[in-house]
């Protein structure tokens, strides 16, 4: 960190001091906006981070002795002891070193082999695979981001993709997909939501949560523009922003050649293991959520099952199996390098020590600007009294805007729910059928777009671990596909739906707006 960055945290907390939250005014939104300003003054995202947490901090506290209390007693400790956050310090860890075994083992190597047929067409074929094996490991957003980062990255960079475009890849197939998956992790907090919004409304509900949450999904426009712009990305190898100067810069590189291994040994000590991961990742939710039989069971019972697994034993359980395998299929390779292989995962887990500190960090900062109520200004625009039509792009602004600010897409699930759900239901019963399936997506699509692009998220940070880059490199590089994503899901979806057109219908005119925006771009600057 340079002097300017110094001497600019020292003047932003010089500001800070004397700041009072007490009053819920928009200083609740200073600790976001000052990381913002270090983060991208500094290019480094642990400073920022650490800096909203400390003025957040500052004005949650009375005195310095409540200072100290309220940051490490009150937040820090409390971080530490939660079972959800420890879980996913350790599954990101033993991934790491599971990692590392397989590409120490000369598996990912031999992965080139079979992905790849020939050398000339290798950064495409990387890439569609990224997305593919994106796809298929649905059922969870953080599970998904250190599986495909860490299994393909490494490989796919020394076949000229850079490790940003694939850290926007996994970013982009991670809680896209798990948020409009009928099984997943986050299914019953989905549910429980929506079922909170009739509660606080008093009113019973004629359908089940589970059909209203099929009912939104043809209206989740920033989840399927999302995936439709990278799909289209990869299809015409288009780059816009930062990423053309990463990829450009990349591609002087030039590909790895394709190098001849013993057949099926290295490849079956990469895919084995994999495979193990995933399955045991989908089977262990599974059981852990069923109370009773396992089988038969229906697409309902299944989604629900998966939802209320205790994902955190899973996650871990999962990791350590997975780990095993990895150890006992690349014991022989690792042995003739002559290294040991506890060895190789202590130096894939001392990789990651570095970004579980930012990670660390912004769920520090994400408690504390919960302490400060920063969403309370948020939920009062939706309070006053608006057009029933332009209610669902309302709710995906300001779901958009909170996600990003605070970096959770949970908590913006859980404040924007219960007060959209209830204001739909203040209205006729003509506006219920008309508009509570694209209200519900809309809070679903604003949660998520701060998960693709926030530096304060963990889905962002998780992400960039597990392809290896810096926070902000990735921020800098997926931010304008985000935007782009978010522009075409308000102007192409949620302002039109709030008028009765077809979610179809929408969703084919935004793909049509991509290729033509695509066509245009590419034509400017050939």
């Amino acid at each position: 960190m340079n002097r300017v960055s110094g001497l600019l945290i020292i003047c932003l907390l010089c500001i800070s001091f004397g700041l009072d939250a007490s009053s819920k005014n928009w200083l609740s939104l200073w600790p976001s906006a000052a990381a913002l300003i270090v983060i991208f003054i500094s290019k480094k995202i642990l400073p920022g981070l650490l800096l909203g947490s400390v003025i957040g901090a500052t004005m949650l506290s009375s005195g310095f002795i409540h200072f100290f209390e309220l940051l490490f007693i009150d937040h820090l400790f409390s971080l530490i002891a939660n079972r959800w956050n420890l879980s996913i310090i350790l599954f990101t860890l033993m991934l790491g070193g599971f990692a590392e075994l397989l590409e120490r083992g000369g598996g990912f190597n031999a992965l080139i082999n079979r992905v790849v047929k020939r050398a000339e067409k290798a950064p495409l074929s990387m890439q569609w695979c990224a997305f593919g094996l994106g796809m298929i490991c649905f059922f969870d957003g953080l599970a998904n981001s250190m599986i495909v980062g860490k299994t393909l990255a490494g490989v796919a960079e020394k076949n000229g993709v850079p490790r940003e475009k694939m850290a926007y890849i996994v970013d982009s197939t991670s809680s896209s997909v798990a948020c409009i998956a009928l099984v997943s992790t986050w299914i019953a907090y989905q549910l429980a939501m929506i079922q909170e919004g009739f509660t606080l409304a008093h009113v019973e509900m004629q359908t089940s949560a589970f059909s209203l949450f099929i009912y939104s999904i043809p209206y989740n426009f920033y989840c399927w523009f999302t995936l439709i712009l990278l799909g289209l990305t990869l299809l015409t190898q288009w780059n816009v922003g930062p990423m053309r100067l990463v990829n450009n810069r990349s591609s002087k590189g030039g590909g790895v050649p394709i190098v001849s291994f013993p057949p099926n040994t290295l490849f079956r000590a990469v895919w084995v293991p994999i495979l193990v991961l995933i399955l045991s990742l989908f089977i262990g939710l599974y059981i852990s959520g069923s109370e009773k039989l396992y089988w038969p069971t229906s697409l309902e019972q299944l989604s629900i099952s998966i939802g209320e697994a205790n994902t955190a034993r899973v996650l871990v359980m999962s990791a350590i199996i997975s780990l095993i395998v990895a150890c006992l299929m690349n014991n022989k390779p690792i042995r003739q390098q002559q290294e040991q292989v506890h060895h190789v995962i202590g130096k894939g887990m001392r990789k990651i020590c570095g970004p579980i500190a930012i990670l660390f960090s912004a769920w520090l900062l994400s408690g504390i600007l919960k302490s400060l109520e920063a969403h309370v200004l948020l939920s009062e625009l939706l309070s006053q009294k608006i057009d029933i039509s332009w209610f669902p792009a309302l709710i995906f602004i300001t779901g958009a805007i909170l996600s990003f600010s605070t970096g959770t897409s949970w908590g913006t699930m859980g404040l924007l729910m219960p007060l959209a759900v209830p204001i739909v239901l203040g209205f006729d019963d003509i506006a219920y059928d008309l508009y509570m399936s694209p209200v519900i997506a809309a809070v679903f699509s604003g949660a998520v777009f701060g998960d693709h692009c926030s530096p304060f998220s963990d889905t962002t940070i998780v992400a960039s671990i597990s392809c290896g880059i810096e926070p902000f490199e990735h921020v800098k590089t997926q931010l304008p596909y985000a935007l782009l994503a978010s522009g075409m899901a308000l102007f192409c979806g949620f302002i039109p739906i709030g008028f009765g057109v077809h979610p179809g219908g929408l969703l084919f005119l935004g793909t049509g707006a991509f290729v033509l925006l695509i066509s245009l771009h590419k034509k400017v600057f050939r």
